[in-house]
């Protein structure tokens, strides 16, 4: 890989994950399957994001980390949501067997449930701002993006489309929001805890939008050309179940060409702030140079 990641910062999140983990609570078996679920590994891309944007705004990491540990609980129910039967029925992520492989469809539920009402319980409890009112503001934002014109939203015309030929606005709908809308959430929410004025936040914003649609086109691309070593699962997941994706529509050439529009219009996006950008370009890069 040819850009850096930053190491540094995905070691910080991963120690909030611990510190922040509601441990030792009735019933250990919710919180063994939370627990499998979200220590299996990953890239804490979307934590990083929310570090790294407010580093730009002059907070400290250790300040914005439990918005950005919530936004990890957040993700992490979405994958365990992702992979049931009744949805992608995958029977691994990241090398491990999934959540309801392990504990059952019923626990597997719950503990995505659990874990997405702990990421506002965090939040609230944990986190702190110069302005109060801006903990408000990366609330509303993060229930926003996954909510029905979020997250939630996206993976239910995702649903829907399975086995469907859908148009390119449709599959760009999917995937701003299935993918991209938290993505956003974790730019903006960093942004909004350093205080960022209006042009800023759009600028911020802009470049979440742009980010998150790179992110999700890239996972089409690797999950036709990607190494299951790297990835943690098989590769044609998509293809089997029928799922709508950029290769799919408009090949795989297309696909990478689009998925690198996206990543310079992202960078641009950065352009015109006045702080120092260096490592949220280099994150825009990664999306495109990956291999997991």
């Amino acid at each position: 890989m040819r850009v850096k990641y930053p190491e540094e910062t995905r070691e910080l999140v991963e120690a909030g994950l611990e510190r922040y983990f509601p441990a030792g609570k009735r019933p250990d078996i919710l919180y063994e399957a939370m627990s499998h679920s979200l220590f299996s590994g990953g890239k804490r891309f979307r934590g990083i994001l929310v570090i790294e944007t407010a580093k730009t705004f002059g907070v400290s990491p250790k300040k914005a980390l439990p918005t950005a540990c919530a936004v990890e609980f957040i993700h992490t129910y979405s994958l365990i949501h992702d992979d049931l039967p009744a949805i992608d029925n995958d029977y691994l992520r990241r090398g491990q067997p999934t959540c309801h492989v392990l504990f059952g469809e019923d626990i597997a539920i719950l503990a995505g449930d659990a874990l997405f009402a702990e990421a506002f319980n965090l939040i609230a409890r944990e986190q702190a701002a110069d302005d109060p009112a801006g903990v408000l503001k990366v609330v509303a934002e993060i229930a926003g993006a996954t909510g029905v014109c979020g997250m939630v939203g996206g993976q239910a015309v995702d649903v829907v489309s399975s086995g469907k030929q859908v148009d390119a606005e449709t599959l760009e709908y999917i995937h701003h929001n299935k993918t991209g809308a938290l993505i956003r959430a974790s730019t903006v929410s960093g942004a909004i805890l350093g205080g960022a004025d209006e042009k800023s936040l759009r600028s911020i914003t802009e470049y979440g939008v742009s980010l998150g649609l790179a992110f999700q086109v890239t996972d089409d691309i690797l999950d036709v050309i990607g190494d299951p070593g790297l990835l943690g699962k098989t590769p044609g997941s998509d293809e089997r179940a029928k799922k709508a994706t950029y290769p799919g529509i408009c090949g795989l050439e297309r696909a990478q060409e689009f998925a690198r529009e996206r990543v310079e219009a992202a960078k641009a996006s950065l352009s015109n702030l006045d702080s120092r950008t260096s490592v949220l370009r280099d994150l825009a890069d990664f999306v495109f140079e990956r291999q997991w």
